[in-house]
Formats: structure tokens, sequence, C-alpha cells
């Protein structure tokens, strides 16, 4: 009789099981039944409210309904009726760091922006104007693309810290390949709006820079030039030995024209270490220029001891004494004339070299070691 009604219980508490999860089965799938019916609600809805207000923006009038449309027009984006470029859901959200606090124009100080930057926020943000029309960026189905003013902060930190792309590419939440694509970007942008900031003086421009050496007690001169060294990696694409320096470093030369006021009037960049200054003179555009008759075409002036001359530029003694190009006496045993010419000249020239300073003082990517494209680090 025991066996009997243990029987009939086991099989009275299977049947409640089977009822139990055949209620959740249903349970289950009624909610899906009525997600799925509430999805389809919402798209037919989102579908209707996107056709309507296109419709609205199309047939809105181009003269007279112009700002009624621009008006529709971002309402329907900011309802998110119109569809966006969505990122795909496996792509890293890009992170904050440096550039988030260069972003907040309020809390963000003058000198906090000279310290990364190099400039205050008011040069910064006039760059940012200039250059954005060349460095907006497409949107895509994968992440935000960043924006100009945030390339450009990334490219000025760059060269004025110095750092390498691996180490200041995670203060403005980028990538490495990001990182390089930027630069060359700026660079690129920045050559092609401010193109005329590296030129040779004209007009007033010219008739300063006379008076400033003229006060120098150098009549008819128009700047200082010298070479400086930017130091690279080995190259892997070329004869390592022609890279290899007087003081056993991998490097690349650039010659400079400054005036007193250190504002660079002529740039070249291009030759290898080894190359000698002369070498790079007569390789360089100046001295095609120069030859030419193309640079200095003031009135003639007569110097001391009955020299006359057009105009010429002011060099050390690694340069030959050229027309253009006023270099020292040098040697121990000097008279006192040329002694007195040889100290101001070292003075006036010397403007070279604080120009040199200043740019590698400010920019510090010049004082470190590069790895860069040699085909893209003349710009």
């Amino acid at each position: 009789m025991e066996h009997v009604s243990q029987e009939v219980r086991g099989k009275t508490l299977s049947r409640v099981e089977r009822n139990a999860v055949v209620a959740a089965v249903s349970a289950v799938a009624m909610r899906c039944r009525i997600e799925r019916t509430t999805t389809r609600l919402r798209t037919r809805v989102s579908i209707r409210r996107q056709r309507e207000l296109l419709h609205h923006v199309m047939a809105a009038p181009d003269c007279v309904s112009m700002s009624e449309s621009i008006t529709q027009f971002c309402a329907a984006m900011s309802s998110r009726a119109i569809p966006r470029a969505t990122p795909r859901w496996w792509m890293r959200r890009r992170t904050g760091g440096t550039w988030e606090d260069l972003r907040k124009m309020e809390d963000a100080s003058d000198e906090y922006y000279k310290e990364k930057l190099r400039m205050t926020p008011r040069v910064f943000m006039e760059i940012v104007e200039a250059l954005s029309p060349l460095l907006q960026r497409r949107v895509t189905f994968y992440r935000v693309p960043l924006q100009p003013d945030h390339i450009i902060a990334y490219a000025l930190y760059r060269w004025a810290s110095g750092e390498t792309y691996e180490s200041n590419t995670s203060s403005f939440g980028i990538g490495r390949t990001s990182g390089l694509i930027a630069v060359e970007d700026v660079t690129r942008a920045l050559l092609r709006v401010y193109s005329d900031k590296i030129v040779w003086p004209t007009g007033m421009r010219r008739t300063l820079v006379l008076r400033a050496f003229e006060a120098k007690g150098f009549p008819n001169c128009y700047g200082c030039i010298d070479c400086t060294h930017v130091y690279v990696d080995k190259p892997a694409n070329a004869p390592s030995e022609n890279f290899f320096d007087r003081k056993h470093r991998f490097s690349v030369v650039a010659q400079v024209v400054v005036d007193l006021d250190l504002r660079i009037m002529d740039v070249f960049v291009s030759y290898p270490g080894s190359c000698h200054d002369i070498r790079v003179l007569q390789l360089s555009s100046l001295w095609a220029r120069a030859e030419e008759g193309d640079l200095f075409r003031g009135a003639p002036v007569v110097l001391p001891f009955g020299v006359m001359t057009h105009g010429y530029i002011m060099g050390e003694n690694g340069y030959p004494p050229l027309e253009w190009i006023v270099v020292p006496y040098g040697g121990t045993d000097q008279i006192p004339d040329e002694e007195r010419f040889d100290n101001k000249q070292k003075v006036a020239r010397g403007a070279v070299e604080r120009a040199f300073k200043r740019l590698k003082g400010m920019w510090r990517l010049f004082l470190r070691t590069q790895k860069t494209n040699m085909d893209t680090l003349p710009q």
C-alpha cells in the first residue's frame, strides 16, 4: 500500500514539474513574440518619420524656405530619423589624456598651452581655422574621425615634445599609424597655407632688414647664413656612410638664412651629413638665384675700401669669399681694422646661431634622433 502511494505521489510531482516547464517556455515564447512585434512597430514608426521629414526637407523651396529646410534636416539628424554612420561594435573607443586637457579652453591656461604646444590658445585657434578646410576627415562606419583641431594639436605636441610616436600618441587617444598620417597631413597643410612665411624680403620688409644690418655696421646686408644638422637613424635604403657626419652621428644638413629678427628667409634641407657646407650651398637654390642676380636687386652701395655691392649675406670662415657672401678675415696675426671687423661680423652673424637655439629649444624634435622617412624629412 505504501509502495502504491509513493508511485502516485511521484507521478503527481512529475506532472507538476512538466506543467511548470511548459508554462516557463510559453512565457519566454510570448515575451519574444511581444519584443519582436514591438521592434517591428518601432521600425515602421522610424521609417515613417524619416520619410515625412525627408519629404518636408525636399519639398522646401530653395530660395524662400532654405532656413526651414536646414532646421528640419538638423532636427531629423538629432532625432535619429536619418541614419548616421555609427561605429562598429568591435572598434575600440578613443581615450583622452593631454588632448582632453587642451580641449577645456576655460580651464587650460596660457602657460599650459605654451608648455604643450609652444603657443597661446589664440594662436592655436588661428592655425586651426586656417588649416581646417584641408584636414577634414570623411565619416565612415568605423570610429568617429579625428577633428582638425585634434590633428593639429597632436602634430604640434609631437614637434614640441620630441617624444616618439609610441609614447605621445597615447596622450591623444590615437594610434601610431594615425599619428604618422596626422603629422604628414599637418605638414603639407602648413606649407600650403603659410607658404608666404619663408620668403626673401621685399618691399617694406626688405627696407627694415637693410636698416637693421646698417645699424650694426653692415649696409646693404640681407641676412646671415649657416648650417645645422638634423640627426636621424641609420637610413635603411641609402649608403649609411653618406649620412655619417664629423660628430660621428647620422644626420641631414639644413641650410638656413635669417635676419636680425631671427626670421627665416630661406631654408634648404636635402643632403646627408657628410656634405660640407660649401657643397650644400652650391647645390641649393640660393646659389642659383644669387648667381643669376635674382636675390640682390637693390641700389648699389659703396662699402669701405671702395667695394661696391648690390647686396650680400654674412657667413663664417667655412664659406668662400664671394661677391654676395662676406666672411671674416680670420687668422691670428691681424691688424686692428681686421680684428674690429671680425668682431662686428661675429656679433651680427650670431643671429643665425640664436635662431638655431630658439628653434631647437622651442621644437625639441630637432634635438632628438629622427625616425623618419628620408623622402618627407625635407618638408
